[in-house]
């Protein structure tokens, strides 16, 4: 059996609309609101068998995520589409795009609206 090492994500949002609004924008793509308990989520779309992961109100003050581990998110089908939109959304740029090992596509990091540092993916 084919395991994955990541099965789910949750990245912390202080207001959760404004945060859904800009990975909405970037991505180019809905998330879908859920409760769970007291717990309100942002999910990101995933097809099952795989990971999976989520916008989470925070439920107390935490801080931004700029150092710790790193999310990486499908910006496919291109990087430099989904780049062009991080400003606008009231992001920024933290790293340009970096061209991966042939095949690999390419990577760029960048701070949402709530402060965490996330990396987007893609293969163009």
């Amino acid at each position: 059996m084919s395991r994955n090492a990541v099965t789910w994500f949750e990245i912390p949002a202080a207001d959760l609309d404004r945060a859904q609004r800009f990975y909405e924008t970037v991505l180019s793509t809905p998330l879908r609101r859920e409760q769970m308990g007291d717990e309100q989520l942002a999910v990101f779309p995933y097809e099952q068998p795989g990971a999976g992961g989520c916008l989470q109100r925070a439920s107390r003050p935490v801080a931004p995520s700029r150092d710790g581990t790193r999310v990486y998110l499908d910006a496919g089908p291109s990087l430099d589409a989904a780049l062009a939109r991080v400003e606008r959304a009231g992001g920024r740029i933290a790293t340009p795009k970096v061209a991966l090992p042939p095949g690999m596509g390419c990577c760029a990091h960048i701070e949402d609206s709530e402060g965490n540092v996330v990396g987007l993916h893609a293969l163009d």
